[in-house]
């Protein structure tokens, strides 16, 4: 295994470890804090860290005029609106349960291509839809399908969430045409730019500025976790990996993402891992295997990251 190839894998595997306890370190950002202080601190951090990567890699660029509002668009779906969904949503969400339901993405985008871009579903494909529904289903009535009848299952940060998967479909069909164009971290630099500038309405609207005193130093570590980690160097690393690894195997990793936020949740927050909700959890990623499993990212790329 070569230096470059063997230095990838465990580039990926960090990314995919750290947007994995992504939902964990919100939770506990969230016990002194609002969403709206959490979103804008991350992705200030973010911001910068992104910046400096592109500076230091002599990417930099201004978009062209044309694309200034694409990746405004691109902004407000995939950090402002994105990032409201799964914070808000992890008020009364568990950890366990995003990170399942997240799990989910490849199935939503599978379904937006078929609706949208007129792509083939094959009979694979669409049993691993269903097989993956049922699995949501399951994760978010842990186990007791009756619920479904009532209308009152889960809750309203889990139904945020599952809101959030579509949203961020939606997202990645979007930055198909800008990725053929710009350099990937270059792009994120001036998507994330742009959602952190329209979070910074809410934040100020808010009083976000008032709270920032009050976050004693564990919400802190949660929120520089999720700052310079998941939103700075995680996804350096992950455009780096998909440079040097075939994307196949580098979305590979991304199975391990929840798994990881099950071990997490389990360490930090002490959340119970139902056996339905684990059965739900394997059924999902059985789907996502199974919708992936005759498909392929255009051009080797892709956005693909929901911590």
């Amino acid at each position: 295994m070569g230096i470059n190839r063997r230095r990838a894998i465990i580039e990926a595997l960090f990314a995919v470890v750290v947007w994995g306890a992504s939902f964990v370190a919100t939770k506990v950002a969230l016990r002194y804090t609002s969403p709206d202080v959490v979103v804008w601190l991350r992705f200030a951090m973010g911001v910068i860290i992104l910046g400096i990567a592109v500076l230091a890699g002599r990417k930099f660029a201004l978009p062209e005029k044309r694309d200034w509002l694409y990746f405004a668009l691109l902004g407000f779906l995939g950090i402002t609106f994105h990032q409201w969904l799964q914070s808000t949503g992890l008020v009364t969400s568990q950890a366990t349960t995003t990170g399942w339901i997240v799990a989910s993405i490849p199935v939503f985008m599978a379904l937006l291509g078929w609706l949208v871009l007129k792509e083939k579903l094959l009979w694979l494909q669409v049993a691993g839809i269903l097989l993956s529904a049922f699995g949501v289903l399951l994760v978010v009535t842990r186990g007791d399908l009756l619920l479904l009848a009532s209308g009152k299952f889960g809750t309203m940060g889990d139904f945020l969430i599952l809101v959030s998967a579509p949203n961020w479909a939606i997202f990645s069909v979007l930055s198909r045409r800008g990725l053929q164009k710009y350099p990937a971290t270059l792009m994120m630099f001036y998507v994330m730019a742009f959602g952190w500038l329209f979070s910074s309405v809410l934040f100020f609207a808010q009083g976000g500025l008032s709270q920032i005193g009050t976050i004693p130093w564990d919400g802190w570590a949660g929120i520089v976790f999720l700052g310079v980690f998941c939103s700075g160097l995680a996804y350096i690393f992950w455009y780096d990996a998909l440079q040097a690894l075939p994307v196949a195997q580098t979305g590979a990793f991304l199975y391990l993402e929840p798994v990881v936020t099950v071990i997490v949740a389990a360490l930090i927050l002490n959340e119970h891992l139902y056996f339905a909700t684990l059965t739900g959890g394997m059924l999902i990623l059985a789907g996502v295997w199974l919708v992936n499993r005759k498909k392929s990212v255009p051009e080797g790329k892709g956005i693909i990251s929901k911590g």
